[in-house]
């Protein structure tokens, strides 16, 4: 067993099936999330885990050779769990693995792979969705709301995972004697509101007007319109920054631009923007588009882009009156 969960995790879904399946899920999740632990432990120590592989993913993106061993990782692992389909960030299409089980998965595998060789925190984020009726789209072609579960693996000074069934959220951590994930926090809350944003200063001039004038009102301090001192964090690894931000309260904004291909937005809304919506919202925070509750974006493409702002409530409401 890879995973101490919770008494009662996963107990507010009804379907004793679907809950069963969530519970095996998981498990198998936390194991394969071992395996990919150990590969980012060894660092340079495995050459050329950080390099290019010559190809780029589905969503154009260059694969790092931990990118793709970490996707391999979790299908294979998932063909031993009671999933239907499994969509990544690594593959074009969908994986059919056993179309009568009542779940998929969708993942990240590798969150923040250019950070590889840097030694900063990366992680695998994921989202689970009751299987549909119908062609295997049907079954992620939906709003974020729908999620069973939403969560995150971190691998950094502690490997963790941060998740949801809908019903608060708990932070597990990798004991490093036992190898399982033990709890260690019950009840997770996103801390409270704090004057502090993390953005990519270097697409300034690509932003749209209203998060130009918001970015410049921070930085006007407490002269300015917002009245506070703000610092600026940037990790460039979507899992860092969450988990930043709910052990310190504060913003994280990737917002649509003027850039060729980003006037979606950067991060996708299935397996990147979904699930750490589903966990920012369960541990009392907010996530939009900017304007729209992410939760409620309607979803048509595996890899659909979408503006990501998130965090403490207050600040995320500011940045939608701009």
């Amino acid at each position: 067993m890879s995973i101490k969960l919770s008494t009662g995790f996963a107990d507010n879904i009804s379907n004793k099936e679907t809950r069963n399946a969530v519970i095996k899920t998981v498990q198998v999740l936390a194991e394969a999330a071992k395996k990919i632990a150990y590969l980012c432990a060894h660092g340079p120590l495995l050459e050329g885990l950080g390099a290019n592989t010559g190809a780029n993913n589905a969503d154009g993106d260059d694969q790092k050779a931990l990118d793709i061993q970490s996707d391999e990782i979790i299908i294979a692992l998932l063909k031993n769990a009671p999933v239907a389909y499994y969509a990544s960030e690594e593959e074009e299409g969908i994986n059919t693995l056993d179309p009568s089980a009542p779940i998929c998965v969708a993942s990240d595998p590798l969150d923040g792979s250019s950070n590889i060789d840097t030694n900063v925190s990366i992680g695998t984020i994921f989202s689970i969705l009751p299987t549909m009726p119908g062609a295997a789209e049907n079954s992620f072609f939906r709003p974020g709301k729908e999620q069973l579960v939403g969560g995150f693996f971190v691998y950094g000074p502690q490997t963790s995972l941060i998740i949801t069934t809908g019903n608060g959220v708990e932070l597990y951590v990798l004991e490093p004697k036992s190898k399982q994930f033990v709890l260690a926090i019950g009840d997770l809350q996103l801390a409270t509101a704090k004057a502090e944003y993390a953005i990519n200063a270097a697409n300034a001039r690509h932003w749209q007007p209203p998060i130009q004038n918001f970015i410049n009102d921070c930085l006007a301090g407490v002269d300015g319109p917002l009245a506070e001192n703000y610092n600026m964090r940037w990790v460039g690894s979507l899992v860092a920054d969450a988990s930043r931000i709910l052990s310190r309260g504060g913003l994280f904004l990737y917002p649509a631009d003027a850039r060729t291909g980003y006037e979606k937005g950067r991060l996708r809304q299935l397996y990147e923007a979904n699930p750490v919506s589903f966990v920012i919202e369960q541990a009392g925070g907010s996530a939009t588009d900017g304007k729209t509750r992410i939760m409620e974006l309607p979803l048509s493409d595996l890899h659909q882009r979408v503006g990501f702002v998130f965090g403490s409530k207050k600040q995320v409401e500011i940045v939608s009156h701009y």
